[in-house]
Protein backbone atom coordinates (compact mmCIF):
# COMPACT_ATOMS: atom_id res chain seq x y z
CA UNK A 1 0.00 0.00 0.00
CA UNK A 2 1.50 3.13 -0.99
CA UNK A 3 1.83 6.10 1.72
CA UNK A 4 2.49 10.09 1.50
CA UNK A 5 5.77 8.85 2.47
CA UNK A 6 7.18 7.31 -0.54
CA UNK A 7 8.85 9.57 -2.94
CA UNK A 8 7.47 9.86 -7.00
CA UNK A 9 5.23 6.75 -7.15
CA UNK A 10 1.98 7.80 -9.22
CA UNK A 11 -1.34 6.17 -8.94
CA UNK A 12 -3.87 7.33 -11.45
CA UNK A 13 -2.83 10.16 -11.60
CA UNK A 14 -1.66 11.05 -8.05
CA UNK A 15 1.55 11.62 -6.95
CA UNK A 16 2.69 10.77 -3.47
CA UNK A 17 5.91 12.72 -1.77
CA UNK A 18 7.56 13.53 0.73
CA UNK A 19 5.72 16.64 0.96
CA UNK A 20 2.65 14.75 0.37
CA UNK A 21 0.37 14.46 -1.76
CA UNK A 22 -0.23 15.92 -5.33
CA UNK A 23 -3.17 15.54 -7.68
CA UNK A 24 -2.08 16.28 -11.40
CA UNK A 25 -5.88 16.14 -12.16
CA UNK A 26 -6.86 19.13 -10.21
CA UNK A 27 -6.03 22.92 -11.94
CA UNK A 28 -3.11 23.80 -9.75
CA UNK A 29 -4.74 27.50 -9.29
CA UNK A 30 -6.73 25.12 -6.89
CA UNK A 31 -3.29 23.56 -5.17
CA UNK A 32 -2.13 24.96 -1.58
CA UNK A 33 1.64 25.65 -1.96
CA UNK A 34 2.21 26.13 1.50
CA UNK A 35 1.23 25.21 4.56
CA UNK A 36 -2.35 25.80 5.22
CA UNK A 37 -1.35 27.14 9.06
CA UNK A 38 -3.97 25.15 11.69
CA UNK A 39 -3.54 25.69 14.96
CA UNK A 40 -1.84 22.60 17.17
CA UNK A 41 -4.48 22.67 19.88
CA UNK A 42 -6.64 19.98 21.67
CA UNK A 43 -9.94 18.73 21.77
CA UNK A 44 -11.22 21.39 24.42
CA UNK A 45 -9.75 24.46 23.20
CA UNK A 46 -12.05 23.73 19.82
CA UNK A 47 -14.94 22.77 21.85
CA UNK A 48 -14.78 25.77 23.81
CA UNK A 49 -13.78 27.92 20.79
CA UNK A 50 -17.11 26.20 18.49
CA UNK A 51 -19.44 26.99 21.71
CA UNK A 52 -18.18 30.66 21.80
CA UNK A 53 -18.77 31.17 18.37
CA UNK A 54 -21.96 29.66 18.77
CA UNK A 55 -23.34 31.67 21.88
CA UNK A 56 -22.51 34.98 19.19
CA UNK A 57 -25.50 33.45 17.06
CA UNK A 58 -28.48 35.17 17.48
CA UNK A 59 -31.71 33.46 17.72
CA UNK A 60 -35.39 33.35 18.49
CA UNK A 61 -34.33 31.62 21.80
CA UNK A 62 -32.00 34.56 23.01
CA UNK A 63 -34.25 37.79 22.30
CA UNK A 64 -37.02 39.14 20.43
CA UNK A 65 -37.10 39.22 16.89
CA UNK A 66 -39.68 41.43 15.07
CA UNK A 67 -38.39 40.73 11.31
CA UNK A 68 -41.31 41.56 9.38
CA UNK A 69 -41.83 39.72 5.92
CA UNK A 70 -40.61 36.56 7.19
CA UNK A 71 -42.88 35.52 10.47
CA UNK A 72 -40.24 34.37 13.03
CA UNK A 73 -42.28 32.49 15.54
CA UNK A 74 -41.12 29.95 18.14
CA UNK A 75 -40.69 26.66 16.87
CA UNK A 76 -41.70 24.13 19.36
CA UNK A 77 -38.98 21.47 20.64
CA UNK A 78 -41.75 18.77 20.74
CA UNK A 79 -41.65 19.27 17.29
CA UNK A 80 -37.88 18.53 16.63
CA UNK A 81 -38.43 15.65 18.90
CA UNK A 82 -41.37 13.75 17.43
CA UNK A 83 -39.06 14.15 13.48
CA UNK A 84 -36.47 12.80 15.11
CA UNK A 85 -38.21 9.68 15.88
CA UNK A 86 -36.49 6.63 14.12
CA UNK A 87 -39.69 5.72 12.05
CA UNK A 88 -39.25 9.07 10.14
CA UNK A 89 -35.63 9.96 10.53
CA UNK A 90 -34.72 6.30 9.28
CA UNK A 91 -36.88 5.95 6.79
CA UNK A 92 -35.02 5.89 3.19
CA UNK A 93 -37.45 8.04 0.38
CA UNK A 94 -36.90 5.12 -2.24
CA UNK A 95 -38.57 2.68 0.21
CA UNK A 96 -41.75 1.02 -1.19
CA UNK A 97 -45.20 2.47 -0.55
CA UNK A 98 -45.69 -0.85 1.58
CA UNK A 99 -42.87 0.09 3.62
CA UNK A 100 -43.66 3.70 3.77
CA UNK A 101 -47.32 2.88 4.91
CA UNK A 102 -46.99 5.71 8.44
CA UNK A 103 -45.18 8.24 6.81
CA UNK A 104 -47.51 8.39 3.26
CA UNK A 105 -50.53 8.42 5.69
CA UNK A 106 -48.93 11.24 7.35
CA UNK A 107 -48.22 12.89 4.56
CA UNK A 108 -51.52 12.41 3.16
CA UNK A 109 -53.31 13.71 6.49
CA UNK A 110 -51.24 16.94 6.56
CA UNK A 111 -52.41 17.26 2.82
CA UNK A 112 -56.05 17.31 4.07
CA UNK A 113 -55.46 19.32 7.38
CA UNK A 114 -53.54 21.99 4.69
CA UNK A 115 -56.84 21.86 2.43
CA UNK A 116 -59.21 22.02 5.45
CA UNK A 117 -57.47 25.49 6.17
CA UNK A 118 -56.86 27.07 2.86
CA UNK A 119 -59.95 25.72 1.42
CA UNK A 120 -58.24 24.21 -1.58
CA UNK A 121 -59.31 20.92 -3.43
CA UNK A 122 -56.08 19.29 -4.01
CA UNK A 123 -52.33 19.61 -2.39
CA UNK A 124 -48.71 19.21 -3.26
CA UNK A 125 -46.26 19.00 -0.83
CA UNK A 126 -42.99 18.89 -2.69
CA UNK A 127 -41.93 22.53 -3.15
CA UNK A 128 -38.77 23.00 -0.79
CA UNK A 129 -39.50 26.69 0.58
CA UNK A 130 -41.61 29.15 0.01
CA UNK A 131 -40.31 30.85 -3.36
CA UNK A 132 -39.91 27.48 -4.33
CA UNK A 133 -43.15 26.80 -3.91
CA UNK A 134 -44.39 30.18 -5.84
CA UNK A 135 -42.41 29.22 -8.58
CA UNK A 136 -44.33 25.98 -8.94
CA UNK A 137 -47.50 27.80 -8.46
CA UNK A 138 -46.68 29.84 -11.88
CA UNK A 139 -45.50 27.00 -13.67
CA UNK A 140 -48.80 25.54 -13.05
CA UNK A 141 -50.81 28.72 -14.16
CA UNK A 142 -48.25 28.39 -17.71
CA UNK A 143 -49.30 24.89 -18.50
CA UNK A 144 -52.63 25.21 -17.84
CA UNK A 145 -53.06 28.47 -20.37
CA UNK A 146 -51.10 26.37 -22.87
CA UNK A 147 -53.34 23.03 -22.33
CA UNK A 148 -56.01 25.23 -23.32
CA UNK A 149 -54.03 26.63 -26.07
CA UNK A 150 -53.74 30.06 -25.18
CA UNK A 151 -50.09 31.91 -25.25
CA UNK A 152 -50.60 34.58 -22.10
CA UNK A 153 -47.45 36.41 -21.68
CA UNK A 154 -48.58 38.96 -18.69
CA UNK A 155 -48.49 38.54 -14.23
CA UNK A 156 -49.92 41.20 -12.70
CA UNK A 157 -48.09 42.36 -9.50
CA UNK A 158 -48.72 45.01 -7.03
CA UNK A 159 -46.04 47.08 -6.40
CA UNK A 160 -46.19 46.50 -2.82
CA UNK A 161 -45.68 42.79 -3.20
CA UNK A 162 -42.35 40.34 -2.44
CA UNK A 163 -39.68 40.57 -4.66
CA UNK A 164 -40.30 36.78 -4.94
CA UNK A 165 -43.32 37.42 -6.84
CA UNK A 166 -42.23 39.00 -9.85
CA UNK A 167 -38.98 37.09 -10.07
CA UNK A 168 -40.91 33.79 -9.78
CA UNK A 169 -42.94 34.93 -12.80
CA UNK A 170 -39.96 36.04 -14.55
CA UNK A 171 -38.25 32.56 -14.32
CA UNK A 172 -41.59 31.47 -15.62
CA UNK A 173 -41.11 33.03 -18.90
CA UNK A 174 -43.90 36.55 -17.77
CA UNK A 175 -43.83 39.87 -18.60
CA UNK A 176 -44.56 41.55 -15.16
CA UNK A 177 -46.94 44.44 -15.10
CA UNK A 178 -46.67 46.31 -11.66
CA UNK A 179 -50.06 47.71 -10.47
CA UNK A 180 -50.23 50.69 -8.21
CA UNK A 181 -51.21 50.83 -4.91
CA UNK A 182 -53.76 53.56 -3.95
CA UNK A 183 -53.80 55.65 -1.03
CA UNK A 184 -55.37 52.67 1.25
CA UNK A 185 -52.15 50.96 0.89
CA UNK A 186 -53.78 48.29 -1.40
CA UNK A 187 -54.28 47.58 -4.93
CA UNK A 188 -55.53 50.06 -7.43
CA UNK A 189 -59.08 48.82 -8.83
CA UNK A 190 -58.83 51.41 -11.28
CA UNK A 191 -55.46 50.36 -12.06
CA UNK A 192 -55.36 46.95 -11.95
CA UNK A 193 -58.25 46.89 -14.68
CA UNK A 194 -56.40 49.32 -17.50
CA UNK A 195 -54.32 46.31 -17.29
CA UNK A 196 -56.67 43.74 -18.04
CA UNK A 197 -56.62 42.42 -21.52
CA UNK A 198 -56.32 38.83 -22.97
CA UNK A 199 -52.55 38.62 -22.26
CA UNK A 200 -53.18 38.50 -18.73
CA UNK A 201 -52.49 34.73 -17.37
CA UNK A 202 -52.56 35.95 -13.73
CA UNK A 203 -52.31 38.40 -10.48
CA UNK A 204 -49.94 37.47 -7.67
CA UNK A 205 -51.05 38.89 -4.65
CA UNK A 206 -50.31 38.51 -0.51
CA UNK A 207 -53.31 39.38 1.51
CA UNK A 208 -52.99 40.88 3.92
CA UNK A 209 -50.44 42.40 1.89
CA UNK A 210 -46.82 43.65 3.22
CA UNK A 211 -47.67 46.77 4.55
CA UNK A 212 -50.12 44.15 6.95
CA UNK A 213 -53.46 45.73 5.60
CA UNK A 214 -56.20 43.42 4.00
CA UNK A 215 -57.50 43.97 0.88
CA UNK A 216 -60.55 45.05 1.25
CA UNK A 217 -61.63 44.31 -2.40
CA UNK A 218 -60.13 41.27 -2.97
CA UNK A 219 -63.55 39.85 -4.07
CA UNK A 220 -63.91 42.37 -7.08
CA UNK A 221 -60.37 41.91 -7.89
CA UNK A 222 -61.46 37.89 -7.71
CA UNK A 223 -64.08 38.75 -9.84
CA UNK A 224 -62.18 41.14 -12.45
CA UNK A 225 -60.14 38.64 -13.32
CA UNK A 226 -62.14 35.68 -13.71
CA UNK A 227 -64.00 37.33 -16.06
CA UNK A 228 -60.81 38.12 -17.86
CA UNK A 229 -60.42 34.50 -17.93
CA UNK A 230 -57.34 34.70 -15.59
CA UNK A 231 -56.07 33.14 -12.37
CA UNK A 232 -55.17 34.37 -9.06
CA UNK A 233 -51.92 33.14 -7.20
CA UNK A 234 -51.75 33.77 -3.47
CA UNK A 235 -48.76 34.59 -1.69
CA UNK A 236 -49.39 33.09 1.96
CA UNK A 237 -46.26 34.02 3.18
CA UNK A 238 -48.51 36.31 5.48
CA UNK A 239 -51.62 33.28 6.12
CA UNK A 240 -50.56 33.51 9.72
CA UNK A 241 -52.67 36.62 10.42
CA UNK A 242 -56.14 34.86 8.51
CA UNK A 243 -55.94 31.22 10.29
CA UNK A 244 -59.61 30.09 11.09
CA UNK A 245 -61.41 33.49 9.69
CA UNK A 246 -60.91 33.14 5.87
CA UNK A 247 -58.84 31.90 3.59
CA UNK A 248 -58.02 32.12 -0.01
CA UNK A 249 -60.55 29.80 -1.47
CA UNK A 250 -63.02 32.27 -0.38
CA UNK A 251 -61.25 35.00 -2.07
CA UNK A 252 -61.40 33.78 -5.38
CA UNK A 253 -58.00 32.70 -5.44
CA UNK A 254 -57.06 29.43 -7.31
CA UNK A 255 -53.50 28.48 -6.90
CA UNK A 256 -51.54 29.17 -2.91
CA UNK A 257 -48.62 28.18 -1.65
CA UNK A 258 -47.88 28.20 2.10
CA UNK A 259 -44.90 29.32 3.96
CA UNK A 260 -44.43 26.29 6.74
CA UNK A 261 -41.97 27.87 8.44
CA UNK A 262 -43.63 31.12 8.79
CA UNK A 263 -47.36 30.04 9.77
CA UNK A 264 -46.73 26.26 10.77
CA UNK A 265 -44.00 26.87 12.94
CA UNK A 266 -40.69 24.61 11.24
CA UNK A 267 -37.32 25.84 11.12
CA UNK A 268 -36.20 28.65 8.64
CA UNK A 269 -33.49 26.19 7.95
CA UNK A 270 -30.90 28.68 7.55
CA UNK A 271 -30.86 28.16 3.90
CA UNK A 272 -31.76 23.94 4.72
CA UNK A 273 -34.86 22.45 4.05
CA UNK A 274 -37.88 24.51 4.01
CA UNK A 275 -41.18 23.16 2.95
CA UNK A 276 -43.69 25.84 0.79
CA UNK A 277 -46.75 23.41 -0.31
CA UNK A 278 -49.04 24.18 -2.86
CA UNK A 279 -52.99 24.21 -2.95
CA UNK A 280 -55.06 24.58 -6.00
CA UNK A 281 -58.32 24.67 -7.06
CA UNK A 282 -60.42 21.38 -8.63
CA UNK A 283 -60.17 22.67 -12.28
CA UNK A 284 -56.33 22.46 -11.69
CA UNK A 285 -55.49 19.54 -9.74
CA UNK A 286 -53.90 17.36 -13.02
CA UNK A 287 -51.02 20.37 -13.38
CA UNK A 288 -49.62 19.62 -9.71
CA UNK A 289 -46.50 18.07 -9.44
CA UNK A 290 -45.86 14.34 -9.32
CA UNK A 291 -46.29 12.61 -7.38
CA UNK A 292 -49.17 13.24 -4.63
CA UNK A 293 -49.96 10.60 -1.77
CA UNK A 294 -53.47 9.69 -2.11
CA UNK A 295 -55.92 6.80 -0.25
CA UNK A 296 -57.81 4.27 -1.70
CA UNK A 297 -59.25 3.01 1.31
CA UNK A 298 -57.30 0.30 2.17
CA UNK A 299 -53.59 1.87 1.87
CA UNK A 300 -51.76 4.85 0.99
CA UNK A 301 -49.52 5.31 -2.21
CA UNK A 302 -47.57 7.87 -4.51
CA UNK A 303 -49.78 8.75 -7.23
CA UNK A 304 -48.28 9.88 -10.42
CA UNK A 305 -50.63 9.77 -13.18
CA UNK A 306 -51.41 13.38 -13.41
CA UNK A 307 -52.48 14.24 -16.92
CA UNK A 308 -51.01 17.83 -17.51
CA UNK A 309 -48.25 17.32 -14.36
CA UNK A 310 -45.51 19.67 -14.33
CA UNK A 311 -43.26 16.61 -13.04
CA UNK A 312 -41.43 16.65 -10.36
CA UNK A 313 -39.68 19.83 -8.80
CA UNK A 314 -37.99 18.40 -5.44
CA UNK A 315 -36.28 15.03 -5.40
CA UNK A 316 -38.94 12.51 -4.13
CA UNK A 317 -41.84 13.87 -2.37
CA UNK A 318 -40.19 17.05 -0.59
CA UNK A 319 -38.40 18.23 3.13
CA UNK A 320 -40.15 15.24 4.88
CA UNK A 321 -38.84 16.11 8.69
CA UNK A 322 -40.38 19.95 7.86
CA UNK A 323 -43.61 18.17 6.69
CA UNK A 324 -43.21 16.20 10.36
CA UNK A 325 -42.72 19.39 12.44
CA UNK A 326 -45.60 21.32 10.55
CA UNK A 327 -48.42 18.73 10.87
CA UNK A 328 -47.09 17.92 14.56
CA UNK A 329 -47.83 21.64 15.05
CA UNK A 330 -51.33 21.51 13.52
CA UNK A 331 -52.53 18.84 15.53
CA UNK A 332 -50.93 20.33 19.00
CA UNK A 333 -53.38 23.54 18.04
CA UNK A 334 -56.04 22.08 16.20
CA UNK A 335 -58.81 24.90 16.56
CA UNK A 336 -56.22 27.17 18.29
CA UNK A 337 -54.84 28.56 14.80
CA UNK A 338 -57.65 30.73 14.76
CA UNK A 339 -56.23 32.08 18.24
CA UNK A 340 -52.82 31.68 16.61
CA UNK A 341 -53.71 35.03 14.17
CA UNK A 342 -56.51 36.34 17.00
CA UNK A 343 -53.19 36.80 19.21
CA UNK A 344 -50.89 37.90 16.14
CA UNK A 345 -52.82 40.72 15.27
CA UNK A 346 -53.40 41.73 18.70
CA UNK A 347 -49.83 41.82 19.01
CA UNK A 348 -49.34 44.31 15.73
CA UNK A 349 -51.91 46.33 16.54
CA UNK A 350 -50.73 46.91 19.79
CA UNK A 351 -47.26 47.87 19.33
CA UNK A 352 -48.55 49.82 16.15
CA UNK A 353 -50.96 51.99 18.38
CA UNK A 354 -47.24 52.44 21.12
CA UNK A 355 -45.01 53.41 18.36
CA UNK A 356 -47.05 55.71 16.14
CA UNK A 357 -46.55 58.57 18.58
CA UNK A 358 -43.04 58.50 18.14
CA UNK A 359 -42.71 57.10 14.53
CA UNK A 360 -43.91 58.15 11.23
CA UNK A 361 -47.55 55.46 10.57
CA UNK A 362 -47.73 56.36 6.51
CA UNK A 363 -50.95 54.07 6.86
CA UNK A 364 -52.86 54.27 10.10
CA UNK A 365 -55.54 52.02 10.17
CA UNK A 366 -56.08 48.66 11.86
CA UNK A 367 -53.49 46.18 10.37
CA UNK A 368 -52.77 42.35 10.68
CA UNK A 369 -49.81 41.07 11.60
CA UNK A 370 -47.77 43.22 11.03
CA UNK A 371 -47.13 47.29 10.05
CA UNK A 372 -44.85 49.60 8.58
CA UNK A 373 -43.62 52.43 9.96
CA UNK A 374 -41.50 55.20 8.33
CA UNK A 375 -38.11 56.47 9.71
CA UNK A 376 -38.17 59.77 6.81
CA UNK A 377 -39.22 62.37 9.40
CA UNK A 378 -36.91 60.79 11.78
CA UNK A 379 -34.12 61.36 9.46
CA UNK A 380 -34.89 64.51 7.71
CA UNK A 381 -34.79 65.65 11.46
CA UNK A 382 -31.78 64.66 12.75
CA UNK A 383 -30.30 62.48 10.24
CA UNK A 384 -31.05 59.33 11.87
CA UNK A 385 -31.58 56.70 9.03
CA UNK A 386 -33.74 53.75 9.54
CA UNK A 387 -30.98 51.46 8.88
CA UNK A 388 -28.76 53.19 11.93
CA UNK A 389 -32.09 52.64 14.03
CA UNK A 390 -31.58 49.03 13.15
CA UNK A 391 -28.03 49.07 14.12
CA UNK A 392 -29.00 50.37 17.07
CA UNK A 393 -31.46 47.98 17.93
CA UNK A 394 -28.85 45.13 18.43
CA UNK A 395 -26.98 46.51 21.29
CA UNK A 396 -30.39 45.92 22.72
CA UNK A 397 -30.88 42.27 22.58
CA UNK A 398 -33.58 42.91 19.34
CA UNK A 399 -33.41 41.76 15.79
CA UNK A 400 -33.49 44.31 13.92
CA UNK A 401 -37.03 44.53 12.00
CA UNK A 402 -36.51 44.12 7.88
CA UNK A 403 -36.06 47.35 6.89
CA UNK A 404 -36.30 49.91 3.45
CA UNK A 405 -39.42 47.38 2.16
CA UNK A 406 -41.61 47.48 1.23
CA UNK A 407 -40.34 49.99 -1.74
CA UNK A 408 -43.40 52.46 -1.38
CA UNK A 409 -43.01 53.38 1.81
CA UNK A 410 -39.54 55.55 2.21
CA UNK A 411 -37.74 54.55 5.28
CA UNK A 412 -39.22 51.23 5.65
CA UNK A 413 -39.56 49.31 9.29
CA UNK A 414 -41.94 46.39 9.03
CA UNK A 415 -42.59 44.87 12.03
CA UNK A 416 -44.27 41.82 12.79
CA UNK A 417 -44.46 41.14 16.40
CA UNK A 418 -46.20 37.45 15.85
CA UNK A 419 -48.21 35.31 18.33
CA UNK A 420 -45.26 34.26 20.32
CA UNK A 421 -44.22 36.87 22.49
CA UNK A 422 -45.97 38.39 25.90
CA UNK A 423 -46.35 41.89 26.77
CA UNK A 424 -43.92 42.41 28.78
CA UNK A 425 -41.43 41.31 25.49
CA UNK A 426 -43.80 43.79 23.60
CA UNK A 427 -43.09 46.89 26.35
CA UNK A 428 -39.75 46.10 26.13
CA UNK A 429 -39.55 46.36 22.85
CA UNK A 430 -41.58 50.02 22.71
CA UNK A 431 -39.22 50.94 25.59
CA UNK A 432 -36.35 50.44 23.60
CA UNK A 433 -37.39 52.03 20.21
CA UNK A 434 -38.57 55.00 22.11
CA UNK A 435 -34.53 54.86 24.22
CA UNK A 436 -33.40 55.14 20.50
CA UNK A 437 -35.58 57.92 18.80
CA UNK A 438 -34.65 60.12 22.33
CA UNK A 439 -31.18 59.62 21.69
CA UNK A 440 -31.61 59.59 17.74
CA UNK A 441 -33.21 63.61 18.59
CA UNK A 442 -30.44 64.54 21.67
CA UNK A 443 -27.00 63.25 20.41
CA UNK A 444 -27.90 61.58 16.74
CA UNK A 445 -23.90 60.78 16.33
CA UNK A 446 -24.26 58.01 18.97
CA UNK A 447 -26.85 55.98 17.08
CA UNK A 448 -25.37 56.92 13.74
CA UNK A 449 -22.13 54.89 14.98
CA UNK A 450 -23.85 51.96 16.66
CA UNK A 451 -23.42 49.02 17.36
CA UNK A 452 -21.15 49.09 19.90
CA UNK A 453 -21.33 45.24 21.34
CA UNK A 454 -21.65 43.33 18.57
CA UNK A 455 -18.57 41.00 17.16
CA UNK A 456 -18.82 43.14 14.02
CA UNK A 457 -19.16 46.95 14.13
CA UNK A 458 -20.00 49.14 10.94
CA UNK A 459 -19.90 47.48 7.53
CA UNK A 460 -20.63 48.72 4.30
CA UNK A 461 -23.72 46.47 3.09
CA UNK A 462 -23.82 47.20 -0.28
CA UNK A 463 -19.79 46.59 -0.89
CA UNK A 464 -20.45 43.26 1.11
CA UNK A 465 -22.96 42.30 -1.14
CA UNK A 466 -21.65 43.30 -4.71
CA UNK A 467 -18.34 42.83 -4.13
CA UNK A 468 -17.58 39.83 -1.57
CA UNK A 469 -14.32 38.96 -0.46
CA UNK A 470 -14.23 35.39 1.03
CA UNK A 471 -10.51 34.85 0.92
CA UNK A 472 -8.87 33.72 3.86
CA UNK A 473 -5.50 36.53 4.77
CA UNK A 474 -3.49 35.52 7.69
Amino acid sequence: MKTIFEKNTDTDGITFTDEGIKADFIDRRFLRESSCNLPNIGELEVLRHYNELSDRNFCIEKGFYPLGSCTMKYNPKVNELLASLDGFQNLHPAQSDDDSQGALELMFKLQEALKTITGMDYISLQPAAGAHGELTGMMIVKKYFESKGEIRKKVLVPDSAHGTNPASAALCGFEIVSVKSNEKGQVDIEDLKSHLDSDVAAIMMTNPNTLGIFEEKVLEISNLMHQNGSLLYYDGANFNAIMGYTNPKLMGFDVVHLNLHKTFATPHGGGGPGAGPVGVVESLKEYLPVPVVDYDGAKYFKKYDLKHSIGNVRDFYGSFGVLVKAYAYILMMGENLKEASENAVLNANYLKEKLKKYFTLPYDVPCMHEFVLSGENLKHNTGVSTLNVAKALMDENTHPPTVYFPLIVHEAMMIEPTESETKFRLDEFVNVMIKIYNEANSNPEKIISAPYTTPVKRVDETMAARHPDLKFTE
